[in-house]
């Protein structure tokens, strides 16, 4: 056991501890861990090591990589600058390194027992355990360290440590502190909210078909979505989501319960087979550098219009995911809408007078009215 002195807080029922670690017990208490995608790990495979004062291979063998966690992906730059900033705290001696409190929490009970006349001071029993520890804010901080290939800082760290959250009061607590003090990535928030914050259906489902769509090899739009806000892709999840999100709840409204039911059990073939089919129809804008098809714009105009598409398919085929019955529905915007609709510095350009929403709005009317006039 490691015995620290805490005071002890309460806030709206809820008991936390301020207290302070060595930078030492940190070390070998805290898990450090990530949100993991296959397609982080095809680009941590693709990245090249480059001769750096940060040991980065043993500080990557530190960081637990899991679907399971809430952190997001480590930014190099952001541990290259707070370890510059400690060697700078520690050469100088006159500024405090991690003045601010880093969070953490853990699922064991810790025994607080008060000493003296004031019940809220006292001693904290924490479990000499690796991991016993996860940190909620800070983790950058606490990684920096241990970046240095000369060895660990050997500082005084404040922090507030929980120990009676359940998952989901941990997960909102962090997406409360990041969304309103370091603006995290929306993208990130929607895989949180839709998994592990409240399990909203309409946010899972908006996720688990943006990640189909992003990660399987025979989608469109493979590697072309910014999963969490990273990777090479050039359209946000959280602008997908959001339009899935309106469209789900546009169709239990509309078809009930069981319809909603239908969608999230279909949902993943209708869009691969959705987005195949519109890839058929507009080849060349579709693989073309000089086409905004794959913009954010106009994946929401698509998704927008696909309860159209679907009436479609399933009057041709009688079945509304079915990849022919989509595509035979959708053969008129070939002729009616055209590839030189996408053409970045011809028509697209021209019709984005009225901003992203404004052509969101302007392709989707043209393309329901394609579909009408078949």
């Amino acid at each position: 056991m490691i015995t620290i002195p805490s005071l002890k807080v309460r806030q709206f029922g809820v008991d936390f501890y301020q207290t302070t670690f060595s930078s030492k017990d940190l070390q070998k208490l805290v898990k450090f861990e990530v949100l993991n995608y296959p397609a982080m790990e095809e680009e941590k495979k693709k990245r090249k090591s480059k001769p750096s004062a940060i040991n980065w291979e043993i500080l990557e063998k530190r960081i637990g990589r899991s679907e399971a966690a809430f952190q997001r992906p480590v930014i190099r730059k952001k541990i290259k600058e707070l370890v510059q900033y400690y060697k700078d705290c520690q050469e100088s001696q006159n500024l405090p390194a991690i003045p601010g409190a880093v969070i953490m929490i853990t699922e064991r009970r810790l025994l607080f027992t008060p000493s003296g006349k004031n019940p809220s001071l006292g001693l904290l029993q924490i479990p000499e355990e690796p991991g016993v520890l996860r940190c909620l804010d800070g983790q950058h901080r606490l990684l920096a360290l241990s970046a240095q290939t000369e060895g660990e800082m050997e500082i005084d760290v404040p922090a507030i440590l929980f120990d009676s959250l359940d998952p989901r009061q941990t997960v909102e607590l962090f997406v409360t502190i990041n969304a309103k003090h370091t603006r995290l990535n929306p993208s990130l928030l929607i895989s949180l909210a839709g998994r592990r914050l409240y399990a909203d259906p309409y946010q899972a489902l908006a996720h688990d078909i943006i990640r189909e769509l992003n990660e399987e090899e025979s989608s469109p739009l493979r590697g072309e979505i910014k999963i969490l806000g990273v990777g090479k892709g050039r359209v946000s999840q959280a602008s997908l989501a959001d339009e899935m999100v309106d469209l789900f709840t546009n169709i239990e409204k509309l078809g009930g319960k069981d319809r909603f039911k239908e969608f999230q059990e279909k949902g993943k073939r209708f869009f691969l087979n959705y987005f195949k089919a519109i890839q058929s129809i507009f080849p060349n804008a579709w693989s073309g550098r000089k086409y905004s098809i794959k913009t954010g714009a106009a994946l929401r105009a698509f998704i927008r219009v696909s309860p159209d598409v679907m009436a479609g398919a399933k009057e041709l085929r009688n079945d509304a995911f079915d990849y022919f019955g989509i595509r035979e529905a959708i053969r008129p915007w070939g002729e009616r809408v055209g590839e030189g609709r996408f053409e970045t510095e011809g028509e697209w350009r021209r019709k984005l007078a009225g901003g992203t929403r404004g052509t969101v709005e302007l392709l989707s009317k043209e393309l329901r009215e394609a579909l009408k006039a078949s």
